[in-house]
């Protein structure tokens, strides 16, 4: 599970304030869905992430931490950096860091470097941006290799029913590599509806949508595109 929900609201979080943070608890029911393809996917998720703007730009992380009954699975991270190509200019260059441990080795590490384009409508109800990327990955455990890719990314947010509904998510295009070389699309993309209790509090759900991304764990599937949904809470500091 990827999250990009903070940078969603880039734009309304520079107009109120410099610094966001927020912390989400996920069940994920794809297991549940796919009990041989995701026979060992976790069912829990706890996503930490934040928003710093400053004069230069904005730092963005998050931190996904997958958890199982008896063990932490898992911790992947994305960190960013974005320079503001000008003053109030929707143009910034990006640079991130992808990468990761779990229980059982690590994530393949990655750099991305690149340009961003940012916009958002006149009351910051509705933000978005668009990415492209250069990536590279790095050999990081046995039987991965290092090898050059390139990633499109959108990212949009609208806020609506005074406030009370949240609609946002990512899109993200790159190419990945079989275990025979060649290369494949991998497209991942997780929209998420929130309902606001309060400014601080909402309930929501993800639903993640696949294809090249999932490892599949059936011998005899052949399955590349997956949904996995998941029953939210979100607090908001």
């Amino acid at each position: 599970m990827r999250k990009k929900t903070l940078l969603l609201s880039l734009f309304a979080l520079l107009s109120l304030t410099a610094v966001a943070q927020d912390i989400q608890l996920h069940y994920d029911f794809g297991r549940n869905i796919y009990t041989g393809e995701e026979s060992g996917r976790q069912k829990v998720t706890v996503t930490v992430e934040q928003f710093k703007a400053d004069k230069w730009g904005s730092w963005y992380y998050f931190v996904d931490i997958d958890l199982s009954r008896h063990f932490t699975e898992s911790a992947y991270t994305e960190i960013s950096r974005e320079f503001t190509l000008g003053k109030e200019s929707p143009f910034a260059a990006h640079v991130e860091y992808d990468g990761g441990l779990s229980r059982n080795g690590s994530f393949q590490q990655a750099a991305l470097v690149g340009g961003a384009w940012h916009g958002h409508s006149a009351d910051f109800s509705k933000t978005w941006s668009v990415q492209l990327l250069y990536k590279q990955y790095f050999k990081s455990y046995e039987n991965t290799r290092a090898y050059a890719s390139a990633q499109l990314t959108g990212v949009w947010s609208t806020t609506f029913a005074n406030k009370r509904c949240t609609f946002s998510g990512f899109i993200d295009f790159w190419r990945g590599e079989k275990a025979d070389g060649h290369g494949q699309l991998v497209i991942l993309s997780e929209p998420q509806f929130w309902y606001n209790f309060t400014e601080h509090f909402s309930v929501g759900t993800e639903w993640e949508f696949s294809n090249n991304f999932v490892y599949n764990a059936d011998p005899e599937s052949e399955k590349t595109f997956f949904w996995n949904p998941t029953l939210a809470v979100k607090w908001n500091f």
